[in-house]
């Protein structure tokens, strides 16, 4: 028996949407990294993107559990001696809600040039509106026990 490889001339993408109000961070980028991956699809290959296209509504309205959003620091580093920037996650939720979902999802994502392509078809939005009406997008269909 041979075994199959999807080429990426044979996938067909769908577009989801996904709302996170009242959603728990870490459980909607996991839901989030399996579809832009592909998992869900039983034509998945490692090697090959063979994921769906995601549209993310209401990020600002995304929670953490416990003292998180005091206390998780998001870090990142100019590149000069003593260049290090922290920010708590409550800052970045007024800020910048979409860059805090973008990055737990990119985290959950292969680290190398597969993953680049991947996080390039998550889009997240602030609001309860986006402008991907065109592509006829479909809700999720969210678990409703213990997952997100």
């Amino acid at each position: 028996m041979k075994t199959f490889m999807a080429k990426s001339n044979e996938i067909k993408r769908k577009w989801w949407v996904i709302d996170g109000e009242g959603k728990v961070l870490g459980r909607l980028a996991v839901e989030v990294a399996k579809i832009l991956r592909g998992k869900h699809h039983p034509l998945y290959t490692p090697h090959v993107d063979t994921g769906d296209n995601v549209i993310i509504v209401n990020a600002d309205k995304v929670i953490l559990t416990g003292k998180k959003m005091q206390q998780k620091q998001y870090i990142r580093h100019s590149g000069y001696p003593g260049g290090i920037k922290m920010t708590n996650y409550e800052t970045m939720m007024q800020k910048n809600p979409e860059l805090m979902v973008t990055k737990a999802v990119k985290g959950m994502l292969p680290h190398n040039s597969l993953g680049r392509s991947m996080i390039k078809k998550l889009k997240v939005y602030k609001g309860s509106e986006h402008p991907h009406e065109a592509q006829k997008p479909e809700v999720w269909p969210l678990s409703s026990e213990g997952g997100i």
